[in-house]
C-alpha cells in the first residue's frame, strides 16, 4: 500500500485518522461511512454551521432524488454518466429513501416523479443525521478552511486562530462547486489542487437562469410574475414546466434543464435563441381555429385576454417579435406555439444551482482517490459533472460521498461495509460533536446546529 499522503498521524496507536473538508451531503455521508468501518473522523467545515446550500435547497421542498427507472436516472449525468453509474447502482435512489426512512423522515414519490420528505424539509433530516454523527464519534470543526497542502504532505488548514498543518491517513475533499458562494462552496479548492498537478476542467454556472434584455416596460410590469405550464426548447433539446420572469431574464426548472447548452452557446456564439410554447398542450391546429374567431375591431389585448392568455404571456409575446403582434390567426398561433427570445448568457456562479467543471475524472481512481496524491479522495459537486434537477444533485452527492469514504476505508485497510442503517437510539435528538479548535477531538458542547 502506498504510503498516506499526510505521513505518520497523531492516532497510529489506535483507530487511523481521517479528515473529512467538508460538511454538505458528500462529507457528511463520506464521514458516516468512515466512522462506520472504525475510523476516527473530523469534518473541517468553511462555514459556521453545516450543510448551508442543503438547508437552502431544502426552503422550498427538499427535492432528495428521483423515482424513474435506474439505467433512464443514470444517463441524466451525461458525459459522466459512464463512470457515476458503479456508484450509483451501489447506492440508487431506492437507498438514499431507505436512509432518509431510516432517520425517521419517510419520504413519497410526487407528481413529476421527484422523491421528497413527507415533511418536505431538510432540517429535521440535518438534526437527524448530525445526531447520530456524534454518536459514531465524529467531530466538526466549523470556520476551518482549506489552504491546500504543506510540503511534508500534511493538510494546510486555517483556523480561527490562524494556519496550521495537521498529518492524516487519509482525506476526503467534499468542498462543493461554486455555486452560492455566499453559502459556503466558492470554488477556491481549484486552484489549490491545481498547485499539485490535480487538472481541474474550469468551474461553470449549472442550472441557472437565462439572461434576456427585457425591455424597460416589460421589465418594470412583470418582474417577479409566474408563466404556467411551458415548453421551452433550444437546439434540439426541450423542457416543460413552469417559469418566472426575473430582472435580467427566466428563472425556473425549464430553463435550468437547458442552461448548461445554452451557456455553451452563447460562450460560441454571443448569443442564442430560446422558443417558448405557452400552449404546449395545445395543437397549432386547434389554436389556429380559436384564433380565428377574433372580431375585427377587438384589441390585441382584449382577444388574447378573453382567449385566456395572462397579462405576461401577452407582453412576452410582445417582447419576442419587432414590429408588434401579427393580426391573422395563423400567424398568432404560430407565434404562441414558438416565441423566440434571444439568451445573451446564464446566470453566473453567485445565482446559479449548481457547477459544471470540476476534477477530471481521469485524475481519478475508481474508489474516486487522487492518482496524484494517494490518500486524498475526492467527493461530490468538486467532479466533474453536470447533472440536472429534480434530485440527480443530492443523489450523486450521496453516492459519491459513501464511495470516497469507503474506498478511503479500503485504502486504510478498514472493513468499509458497515451496514448505514441507523439504531434506534441514534434517532434521538443529540447534539453533534465539535472540535473546538480542529487540532484534536475533544468533546465540546459549543456547536448549536
Amino acid at each position: 500500500m502506498t504510503p498516506p499522503r499526510g505521513g505518520p498521524s497523531i492516532s497510529d496507536a489506535e483507530a487511523p485518522f481521517c479528515a473529512v473538508i467538508g460538511a454538505g451531503p458528500a462529507g457528511l455521508f463520506a464521514a458516516d461511512a468512515l466512522a462506520r468501518a472504525g475510523a476516527r473522523v473530523i469534518i473541517y467545515e468553511h462555514k459556521p454551521s453545516p450543510a448551508r446550500k442543503f438547508l437552502m435547497a431544502g426552503r422550498g421542498g427538499l427535492n432528495i432524488t428521483h423515482s424513474e427507472n435506474l439505467e433512464r436516472f443514470i444517463s441524466r449525468y451525461g458525459a459522466a454518466a459512464a463512470r457515476l453509474a458503479p456508484l450509483m447502482r451501489a447506492w440508487p435512489p431506492q437507498a438514499l429513501r431507505d436512509f432518509c426512512a431510516e432517520l425517521g423522515e419517510t419520504t413519497f414519490v410526487g407528481s413529476s416523479g421527484r422523491v421528497f420528505p413527507a415533511s418536505f424539509k431538510a432540517s429535521p433530516l440535518l438534526r437527524a443525521w448530525l445526531a447520530r454523527l456524534s454518536r459514531l464519534g465524529v467531530a466538526i470543526a466549523t470556520r476551518h478552511d482549506f489552504m491546500g497542502f504543506a510540503e511534508s504532505g500534511a493538510l494546510r488548514l486555517r483556523g480561527p486562530e490562524g494556519e496550521f498543518t495537521r498529518n492524516f491517513d487519509a482525506l476526503v475533499l467534499a468542498l462543493g462547486g461554486a455555486s452560492w458562494p455566499r453559502l459556503g462552496s466558492d470554488g477556491a479548492w481549484a486552484a489549490r489542487l491545481g498547485a499539485e498537478g490535480v487538472r481541474v476542467t474550469p468551474l461553470a454556472a449549472a442550472n441557472s437562469g437565462a439572461l434576456i434584455d427585457w425591455s424597460a416596460i416589460f421589465r418594470s410590469d412583470f418582474e417577479g410574475q409566474p408563466i404556467k405550464t411551458t415548453l421551452l426548447r433550444h437546439g434540439g433539446l426541450s423542457a416543460r414546466g413552469d417559469v418566472v420572469v426575473t430582472r435580467g431574464g427566466l428563472e425556473g426548472g425549464p430553463v435550468y434543464a437547458l442552461s448548461s447548452q445554452l451557456r455553451a452557446a452563447t460562450l460560441k456564439h454571443g448569443e442564442a435563441t430560446l422558443s417558448i410554447d405557452l400552449r404546449p398542450d395545445t395543437t397549432l391546429e386547434c389554436l389556429t381555429r380559436k384564433l380565428s374567431r377574433r372580431p375585427q375591431k377587438q384589441s390585441h389585448a382584449n382577444f388574447l385576454r378573453k382567449a385566456g392568455f395572462s397579462k405576461v404571456e401577452i407582453g412576452l409575446l410582445r417582447e419576442s417579435r419587432a414590429g408588434g403582434l401579427p393580426r391573422d390567426a395563423e400567424s398568432l398561433a404560430a407565434l404562441i406555439k414558438n416565441a423566440p427570445l434571444t439568451v445573451t448568457g446564464v446566470a453566473g456562479l453567485e445565482r446559479a444551482i449548481s457547477t459544471a467543471g470540476g476534477v477530471s475524472f481521469e485524475e481519478l481512481d475508481d474508489a474516486l482517490m487522487l492518482k496524484k496524491l494517494p490518500g486524498v479522495f475526492v467527493a461530490g459537486e468538486m467532479l466533474d459533472y453536470d447533472a440536472p434537477t429534480g434530485g440527480y444533485l443530492l443523489q450523486a452527492a450521496f453516492a459519491t460521498g459513501l464511495a470516497a469514504g469507503r474506498g478511503a476505508a479500503r485504502y486504510l485497510g478498514l472493513s468499509p461495509d458497515q451496514p448505514l442503517a441507523p439504531s434506534v437510539q441514534d434517532q434521538a435528538a443529540a447534539p453533534p460533536r465539535q472540535d473546538s479548535d480542529g487540532r484534536s477531538p475533544e468533546e465540546s458542547n459549543k456547536y448549536g446546529a
